[in-house]
């Protein structure tokens, strides 16, 4: 019995390990929306747009157990919005899930990832 929880253990545990996270910054370049209503966001450290939220639906992607809800992706877009047009920078931007690279440059197209978390400067 023990051995059949120690192997559950590791195979949640190695279930859990393939998600990516990592931390971009810088201005925001783009702000975007995409049919069928996901939004987009490239910061100057990324070379390329990532889909973020759904202003219609519980935001998840695989890799990472954080959601984003519709208010809170509205709240997102409008927080964005208004960072982009005072020209501010976002000091960090922790992005999360199976899709997301090793370094900010090296976003593929059309990738979709969760914001767990990013701060102004």
């Amino acid at each position: 019995m023990r051995s059949i929880l120690v192997m559950l253990l590791l195979f949640i545990y190695a279930a859990s390990s393939d998600a990516a996270e990592l931390i971009c910054n810088g201005k925001v370049d783009i702000l975007s929306y995409h049919s069928p209503n996901n939004l987009m966001i490239k910061l100057s450290s990324m070379n390329q747009a990532v889909f973020f939220c759904s202003p219609d639906i519980e935001w998840k992607v695989a890799g990472t157990h954080y959601v984003t809800g519709p208010e809170t992706c509205k709240t997102l877009y409008s927080t964005f919005l208004a960072i982009k047009m005072s020209e501010k920078s976002i000091a960090s931007m922790h992005f999360d899930g199976d899709q997301v690279p090793s370094d900010c440059n090296g976003w593929g197209s059309w990738q979709k990832a969760n914001i767990r978390h990013f701060k102004m400067q």
